[in-house]
Parts: C-alpha cells; sequence; structure tokens
C-alpha cells in the first residue's frame, strides 16, 4: 500500500493527481485521519496497513509564525511527527520520502554558487532547525529513505507567490519584490514526479536536491520570479531589497541547488519558466479536489 501524508496540502494534493493518472493506488491521510504526532495511532496504522512506500507531505509550514506562537507546534509536527513516521516506517519495511527544505542550510553563499545535498547544515530559522531534526530522525530510525529537499513551491492546488502575484495585480498597477534573495522556483507536479521517480527506479538511499532547471549562468530573484508571472499584465515589477518587508524568520540569501545527484538518476527536470507557463495554463485548480480518486477513508 502507498500512503501519503499530508494529503490535502498542495503537494499531496498534486501527488494525487498524479498517482490517479497513472492508475496508481493509494492512501491519502490528512490530520483528521492520521494525527502523526500521536505515535501511538501511528504504530497502529501502520501495523494495520503495512504500507511499502510513505510520502510524507505532512509538515508545519508557517515559516514566519513558527518563530513565536508556532514554535511548538512547529517542533511537534516537523520532529516528533516526522519522527514517529520514520520510527513505523523502519519497522514495517516501508520506503519513505521525506520533503525537506533549503532553510536547514545557513550562513552566506555567493551568488552563482549552489548548495550541494552534502553540504553542512546551519539553520538560522525554526522552520530550518525543526525540518534538520526531522532529517536528523529519519536517519536514525534505520528506514529505507529519500529527502528531497525543495525551495520556492508553486503549483495549482495552495496558497502560493504565483497566486499571489496574480491577485495583487488585479488592482495594483505597481507591485515592489525583492532582488536578493536567490533561488529557483519550484514546481509541485515536478516534485511530484522526482518522487514517485526515485521510487520507480529504486534509486541509492539519501539526500536529493530538486527545483526546476535554470539557464546556465542564470541568476534568480523573487522580482525574476514575479516579472516571469505577470509578464503578459499591464503590471509594473519593479525591484526592493529584504529590509523592505520585515519578517519573522530570516530567508536564505541564496538557497540555489545543485541538480546533480538528481539528474543522474535519469530525471529529466523542466526550466521553472517551462514549469511556470505550464502551471499558469491549468489555473487555480484547488476547487477541483473531489475530482480525486485515491482513497482517503483512513
Amino acid at each position: 500500500m502507498i500512503l501519503i501524508t499530508g494529503g490535502n496540502g498542495q503537494l499531496g494534493t498534486e501527488l494525487r493527481y498524479l498517482l490517479d493518472e497513472r492508475g496508481v493506488t493509494y492512501t491519502a491521510t490528512d490530520a483528521a485521519e492520521l494525527d502523526i504526532t500521536d505515535k501511538a495511532k501511528v504504530d497502529a496504522f501502520f501495523d494495520e496497513y503495512k504500507p511499502t512506500v510513505v510520502y510524507h507531505c505532512a509538515a508545519y509550514t508557517a515559516v514566519d509564525k513558527e518563530e513565536g506562537e508556532g514554535k511548538a507546534l512547529g517542533e511537534l509536527i516537523n520532529v516528533d511527527g516526522t519522527r514517529n513516521i520514520a520510527q513505523a516506517s523502519a519497522r514495517v519495511g516501508a520506503t519513505m520520502v521525506q520533503i525537506s527544505t533549503d532553510y536547514v542550510f545557513g550562513g552566506y553563499l555567493p551568488i552563482g554558487e549552489e548548495r550541494f545535498p552534502d553540504d553542512a547544515k546551519h539553520p538560522e530559522s525554526e522552520y530550518g532547525r525543526t525540518k534538520d531534526l526531522g532529517e536528523q530522525a529519519i536517519v536514525a530510525s534505520g528506514a529505507k529513505f529519500y529527502v528531497i529537499r525543495t525551495a520556492w513551491l508553486f503549483g495549482s492546488y495552495g496558497p502560493n507567490f504565483v497566486f499571489t502575484m496574480q491577485k495583487l495585480a488585479e488592482s495594483h498597477p505597481e507591485l515592489t519584490v525583492v532582488n536578493d534573495q536567490h533561488g529557483v522556483p519550484t514546481w509541485s507536479r515536478t516534485l511530484a514526479e522526482f518522487m514517485t521517480h526515485l521510487v520507480d527506479v529504486n534509486a541509492e538511499s539519501g539526500f536529493y536536491h530538486l527545483s526546476n532547471d535554470k539557464k546556465k549562468d542564470e541568476d534568480v530573484t523573487w522580482f525574476d520570479f514575479a516579472t516571469e508571472i505577470l509578464k503578459d499584465t499591464d503590471t509594473v515589477v519593479k525591484p526592493v531589497d529584504s529590509s523592505a518587508f520585515k519578517q519573522a524568520a530570516k530567508r536564505p540569501f541564496n538557497s540555489t541547488m545543485n541538480l546533480d545527484k538528481s539528474k543522474a538518476t535519469g530525471f529529466v527536470i523542466p526550466t521553472w519558466q517551462d514549469a511556470l507557463a505550464q502551471m499558469m495554463a491549468q489555473g487555480d485548480l484547488r476547487a477541483d479536489k473531489n475530482k480525486i480518486k485515491g482513497d482517503t477513508s483512513k
């Protein structure tokens, strides 16, 4: 049995649609069906259904809230919940696919350089800290695992930067977007396809990085991303530095990821511009979730 945790989130929904298209059966859960922070319930679920693959999409991702009121909840979900899933996966022999983040890295990375999967981690936010501890819990569990670090996620099934920019453009002739945070956007469809690809090809267990691809020597900022999103509108996008937006959590200066290890598995990664064009052609599909076929009754 294939299990998807966090099945109603942006990535979980994307993954469910992908598996439906392929005719693959699975069970998807959210907090109401499986409280991952309750070890006894997780153990009972795994003992009963014995999943062979676990796509662990459940996470606490309120980055700024986790610096304050959400700190305890972030620890509970991202650390304890991930540990519970990992230990249960190890016990029943399931392969665990975990989604992690560029926030586990800290410090200054010069523009033009990239983060590799084995780079040292020094998280500088609560979100990065709890996701790092979740990674460590997976390794300690002894389960076969794939940890995929990603960044700047966008897609058709949840609130994200693309929809935010499009909505603001409806009422604002001019927008300002930061141009001193560097990285590459990730389409949730590309990420979902890579998650299943690692399992399908029985790739080497370990850490992988996945964003969409970029052109050689291309430097991408949130300003560039916004400009591409709104290029066919009359809205003018202007660059500003991060000091214009006060945020509780420290953002990575450069989270551009090296994709060589992921490409070496045979996975073809589209550019972020091509991925964005495909996603925008689909539009906002959040209202279509009831078309998903997978079993969510557990």
